[in-house]
């Protein structure tokens, strides 16, 4: 029994290393990029609670639901590339990539409304008038952010699936001490206020984007980036579809928090949105860990012969890999909700020094710290929906589950029990753990041989019938 023991301790070791290779820098990628709206939020919060509010309601109603889209549609990628990777079709990445673009900037534009229309918008979802100017400006200071989110999102994808994550690491981690020193300079020194902190985070994605582009096309990869070309712009309707459903099953939606919150001059009106950026900051930083870590450790072990990422990387040790990836990110959960838990009247004045708002926000802690831990679990789940193919049918169980069963209670303890913000995050949270278990009880249940029959027809339909591997072309 000890020996066995000893094996699974040293197989778990091993699995753990390669986790870390891919996972370590990826984290660090994914907090350097979030962290910039936290810096934003940081100096913008010091120039008063109107322009704190106006920045939150901005970053986590209309820049979130943007954001959420394109990480999204980006997403879509993790399930082609890897399929083009494990048939030996690094050409088709490029072009998958391309393909991205044009659906992401497609996708920019019809959201572009929502930016110029930002006060109305709000106005309409009873936020308060001043706020809701405020706001309307800043949003339309930021939209070229939106256009970059549209490059950024497939270029990371391009990226990962190369296991070229440091080099997209180092560029973010730069970028983000150039925005901390812009965001300084243009609010701080030169005082522009809100206009000189949307212009430096403007500069910021601009650089980041441009880097990356720069990067692809200097021949560093000369297999998987040949060009332009016009194949880009065909089977958008199957990879159209993918896209939209990888946006819904990554999308879960924290905006309810703010649009039921009538009272604009309320002091959790003005400080939700900085408290739910934390969140978002370790949620989605373990969730773009584990998305990496499951996607290139599953490729790792694809074998020469086979062209189909499901039935290759979905073997036991691949499972044995997910249970890794699962324990550690318990394990860091757990750091996070601990963090809050013991710093829950003291991470607020990173905000504000408003004595008000910090005790209005502190009473928000649990909530947030039992979100965490759950959210420590979902993102290896939602990897392994990526691999199989499955983003149409989480993004269906998403909707049933935030918008049927979690947003409906969230309003009845809101409004009708009369417990307010608490209440209606409470929905959102009891949405996330009924997600949650029916993902888990999906992945026990799942026939692994049928699926990974099935797998390379939904992956060829959704990458374009022309795209067969060299193996059948020959």
């Amino acid at each position: 029994m000890s020996d066995e023991l000893k094996k699974i301790g040293e197989k778990s070791w091993v699995e753990a290393k390669k986790m870390w290779h891919i996972a370590g820098p990826a984290i660090l990628c994914a907090v350097a990029q979030f962290s910039m709206e936290f810096v934003t939020v940081a100096f913008v919060g010091h120039l008063g609670d109107v322009e704190l509010a106006a920045v939150s309601v901005v970053q986590n109603v209309i820049e979130g639901f943007a954001f959420g889209v394109m990480l999204g549609l980006g997403s879509a990628l993790e399930t082609l590339c890897g399929q083009a990777v494990g048939a030996g079709q690094d050409r088709m990445l490029g072009i998958y990539m391309q393909r991205s673009w044009v659906i992401a900037f497609g996708t920019a534009f019809v959201l572009l409304p929502i930016y110029i229309f930002a006060t109305q918008i709000l106005k309409l979802l009873h936020q308060g008038d001043h706020i809701s100017e405020v706001a309307g400006k800043y949003c339309v200071w930021v939209i070229p952010q939106l256009f970059a989110y549209a490059l950024n999102f497939p270029l990371q994808k391009f990226f990962q699936s190369q296991s070229k994550v440091w080099v997209m690491t180092i560029m973010s981690i730069v970028v983000f001490g150039i925005h901390t020193l812009l965001t300084w300079l243009l609010v701080v020194k030169l005082g522009h206020g809100l206009v000189g902190a949307a212009i430096a985070g403007n500069i910021s994605w601009a650089i980041l984007v441009l880097a990356q582009l720069l990067y692809v096309v200097s021949g560093y990869f000369p297999n998987a980036w040949t060009g332009f070309s016009m194949a880009a712009f065909k089977a958008l309707f199957g990879f159209l579809k993918l896209s939209l459903a990888s946006a819904v099953m990554l999308w879960s939606v924290p905006s309810p928090l703010y649009l039921y919150w009538r009272n604009g001059k309320h002091s959790i009106g003005k400080l939700i949105g900085s408290v739910e950026l934390l969140y978002n900051i370790k949620f989605l930083r373990l969730q773009l860990g584990a998305l990496v870590l499951h996607h290139i450790d599953s490729a790792g072990r694809r074998s020469k012969e086979s062209r189909n990422r499901i039935g290759c990387s979905l073997n036991l040790a691949a499972k044995f890999s997910v249970v890794v990836a699962v324990t550690t990110s318990l394990f860091f959960g757990l750091i996070f909700t601990s963090a809050i838990l013991a710093s829950g009247k003291q991470f607020p004045k990173l905000f504000t020094n408003k004595p008000a708002v910090v005790k209005e926000t502190s009473k928000l802690q649990y909530l947030l710290a039992a979100t965490i831990f759950l959210n420590s679990i979902q993102p290896v789940l939602h990897g392994v929906a990526i691999g199989a193919g499955w983003q149409s049918l989480i993004a269906l169980i998403s909707i049933i589950c935030y918008y049927v069963f979690g947003l409906p209670i969230g309003a009845l303890l809101g409004f009708k029990f009369k417990i307010g913000v608490r209440g209606i995050w409470a929905g959102m949270f009891a949405g996330a753990f009924v997600q949650t278990l029916i993902l888990v009880y999906i992945l026990y249940r799942t026939n692994w041989q049928k699926e990974a029959v099935q797998a390379e027809e939904r992956i060829r339909k959704w990458g374009g019938h022309t795209e067969r591997p060299e193996t059948e072309l020959t």
